[in-house]
């Protein structure tokens, strides 16, 4: 039975720790670095500028948010949907998508340019603008997770847990809408979509289980933890359905968007005429990301080493998307007046470049391993897995 299980905190060698902790050390101090160069001189040292505002830091703090809200998946199906199957990994769960969102959140802080001024945006809010109210969704969320997290832990509230795992789960729901409507209520040609928010809840799905699968492969063979086989059968799964539903809504977006005329021109230049975008979404989205993860998860013959290859094949195509996704639908030139011709001298009509800069690939890869370190600090200090990850029995009827 799941109570009968025995949560301990990550063992093995103090020194073994400390070494990982000083390996993740690294690229903090690089991010910090990377940051506080972009602050000192702004962002004309980046590959950014008027036309592409959102650069390589928000390709991975959105691949963040996104997976953090699809990490709790696990936690949700264990304590709102009554599988019990999955209540070994719940605060594992909980913990993963509070670490990914601390990390994506800390990336789009340090990524606005004046981020001492965030303060501003959080005491004086615009309910008009989604980007505003989207501060209320984070706030939120990562209440609920924590008490949720609280609750999970501390046996006294256990009594409390299905109550505080239903409003986690309805903020879950509310962030990742609320993240693809972000993009589906955006004026440019290339979003401009309400396809965005169930395209984004499966997204959530298939990198959340991702990363969290890879870290609890990570955390198991750190101290050889068994994991029982049936359990990862479930995550297979799970995650298979999760990338079918991806590269499903993938298509129908980029159908629809074929399909109107007012949109037939960006849907060429993503499909067809993009370069590195379009190698991006047809290499890098579709098929690392979900056609070969598809033929690793499919197979009936169950191996961990082709779900852990699955797993990170969906990380590399989540960042991939991501970057065709903001870095892509920037480029494309912003359409005005349709069916007007426009002249000026700010690039109209023009597919503008975009070249990442070193800086921004190590704020973005600082923002990963602050993710990382809390999770590993998190599971040194607490009793967040059983000694072993057995599938408990389902409750009779």
């Amino acid at each position: 039975m799941a109570d009968s299980l025995i949560y301990r905190e990550l063992g093995g060698p103090s020194r073994r720790f400390w070494s990982l902790l000083a390996l993740l050390a690294v690229p903090l101090a690089l991010g910090a670095v990377a940051y506080f160069y972009m602050e000192h001189y702004g962002h004309i040292v980046t590959g950014m500028d008027n036309q592409i505002v959102w650069g390589m830091p928000h390709v991975f703090a959105v691949f963040l948010v996104v997976a953090a809200t699809g990490a709790l998946n696990i936690a949700m199906a264990a304590s709102v949907f009554g599988k019990p199957v999955y209540r070994p990994v719940a605060p594992l769960s909980a913990l993963v998508s509070l670490a990914l969102l601390v990390g994506g959140l800390a990336l789009l802080m340090l990524d606005l340019g004046r981020s001492d001024r965030m303060i501003v945006a959080i005491t004086q809010l615009n309910p008009a603008s989604l980007f505003a109210r989207r501060v209320i969704f984070y706030d939120g969320y990562m209440v609920s997770v924590g008490v949720y997290l609280w609750f999970l832990l501390e046996r006294r509230m256990n009594r409390y847990i299905r109550p505080a795992a239903i409003v986690a789960f309805l903020w879950q729901l509310l962030l990742i809408t609320s993240t693809g409507l972000e993009f589906g209520f955006n004026f440019r040609a290339a979003y401009d979509s309400v396809l965005y928010a169930p395209m984004f809840i499966a997204f959530a799905a298939a990198y959340g289980t991702a990363v969290l699968v890879l870290i609890l492969f990570a955390v198991c063979s750190w101290e050889e933890r068994p994991v029982a086989e049936a359990l990862l059968r479930r995550f297979k799964n799970l995650l298979g359905i999760a990338v079918g539903a991806s590269l499903f809504f993938a298509v129908l977006f980029l159908s629809s968007k074929y399909e109107l005329a007012r949109s037939r021109d960006v849907a060429r230049f993503l499909l067809f005429d993009g370069g590195v975008y379009t190698a991006l979404l047809w290499l890098g989205q579709l098929v690392i990301g979900c056609i070969v993860p598809l033929a690793l998860l499919v197979r009936s013959q169950f191996s961990r080493s082709a779900l852990a290859a699955a797993c990170a094949l969906v990380v590399l195509g989540g960042l991939a998307q991501m970057y065709v996704t903001l870095i892509g639908g920037q480029a494309y030139p912003q359409i005005l007046f349709p069916g007007m011709v426009e002249t000026s001298s700010f690039f109209d009509g023009e597919i503008h470049p975009y070249t990442p800069s070193l800086v921004e690939v190590l704020l973005g890869l600082g923002g990963m391993a602050l993710a990382a370190a809390i999770i590993a600090v998190a599971l040194r200090a607490l009793a967040l897995l059983p000694t072993r990850l057995e599938v408990p029995a389902e409750p009779q009827a």
